[in-house]
C-alpha cells in the first residue's frame, strides 16, 4: 500500500498527481450492488475506487446485485470480488470481511454505506421497527467495522456513511437517530483507532438523487429539494463517490474524525411522511 510516510515530509505533493488514488489498496464496500436503474452510493463508491486503482470486495444481501456491480468495475478492467451477506447478522459479517480478505489477501479500506430509512417519525412505529433501523443503520457498521479492525495494517481507513437528516430541526425519524449515531461512532471510533494509524471519517449525504432517494420519495419532489439547497442543483451518488475517495485515499492521510457534509449547501428538511421501507 502506498502511503505518504510521515518520515517523507519533505516529498513533494504534486508528485504523481496523475496517479491512481487508491492503487495499491484492497477496499470492502458494503451496500455497493446495483439494485436499479439509478446509482446508489455504495456502487458509486465502488465504481470510483476500482478506476482508481483499489481492489474492491462488493458487499450486497443481494447476489445478483453485488455481481452486476462486479462485472461493471470488470468490463473498466478493474479488480472485483462480489460477496453476499446480512450485515445485520454478526455471524455474516464477519463471514463477509473472511471472504474479502481471502478474495485479496488483505484489508485496508473499509467502506459501511448500508442504510435502511424511512420518514416515518419516532413514536410512529413500533419497538420492532425502531429496533430493526437501529441495526441497519447503526449496528451493522459497528458489526462490520469490529471483524475488520483486527486485519487493518497502520495506514488504512474507514468511512461510514450518514445523512444530514442528523442536522434537521423538524420532527425525529429512527433513520435519523441512528445516523447520529453513526456520526457519534465515527468520532470515538478515529481516537480509538487513530495510535494504530488508522483512520475513520464519515461523510453526510445531503438531498442527493438516487435510488435511495427514489424509493423513498416522489419524483415531484426533486425540484423542491434542488431550490432548497444553496447552490440550487441537484447532487447524485458520483458527488458523494467523489468526495469518499478523497477522504479514503492518502491524499487525506492528515484527517480523520470528520463528519463531511456533501449537500449543496444548507437546505431546509421536509416533515416525516408515511412509512415507505427501502434498503440501499
Amino acid at each position: 500500500m502506498t502511503a505518504w510516510h510521515d518520515d517523507d515530509p519533505l516529498r513533494d505533493p504534486l508528485q504523481g498527481i496523475g496517479e491512481q488514488w487508491m492503487s495499491g489498496r484492497t477496499a470492502l464496500v458494503t451496500g455497493a450492488g446495483q439494485n436499479g436503474a439509478l446509482p446508489g452510493v455504495g456502487y458509486a463508491i465502488a465504481r470510483l475506487l476500482a478506476a482508481h486503482g483499489a481492489q474492491v470486495a462488493v458487499l450486497d444481501r443481494s447476489a445478483e446485485a453485488a455481481s452486476r456491480t462486479v462485472e461493471l468495475i470488470r468490463a473498466e478492467g478493474g479488480d472485483a470480488a462480489a460477496i453476499t451477506a446480512d450485515v445485520t447478522d454478526d455471524a455474516e459479517c464477519a463471514r463477509a470481511v473472511a471472504e474479502a480478505i481471502e478474495a485479496f489477501g488483505t484489508l485496508d479500506t473499509l467502506v459501511n454505506n448500508v442504510a435502511s430509512g424511512d420518514r416515518a417519525g419516532i413514536f410512529e412505529v413500533t419497538p420492532e421497527r425502531f429496533e430493526q433501523l437501529v441495526g441497519i443503520n447503526l449496528t451493522s457498521a459497528w458489526s462490520v467495522t469490529r471483524h475488520v479492525v483486527p486485519t487493518l495494517p497502520r495506514g488504512s481507513s474507514i468511512l461510514n456513511i450518514s445523512s444530514v437528516g442528523v442536522r434537521a430541526k423538524g420532527p425525529g425519524m429512527p433513520y435519523c437517530v441512528a445516523k447520529a449515531g453513526i456520526e457519534n461512532f465515527t468520532e470515538g471510533a478515529a481516537s480509538t483507532l487513530g495510535p494504530q494509524g488508522i483512520r475513520v471519517n464519515c461523510i453526510e449525504v445531503g438531498g442527493i438523487w438516487g435510488s435511495f432517494a427514489a424509493a423513498n420519495m416522489d419524483e415531484k419532489m426533486r425540484e423542491p429539494r434542488r431550490q432548497m439547497t444553496t447552490l440550487k442543483t441537484e447532487g447524485t451518488a458520483w458527488d458523494i463517490a467523489h468526495a469518499a475517495l478523497f477522504l479514503l485515499s492518502d491524499r487525506a492521510r492528515w484527517i480523520t474524525g470528520q463528519i463531511l457534509a456533501v449537500d449543496g449547501g444548507p437546505m431546509t428538511f421536509f416533515p416525516p411522511g408515511p412509512p415507505v421501507t427501502s434498503v440501499a
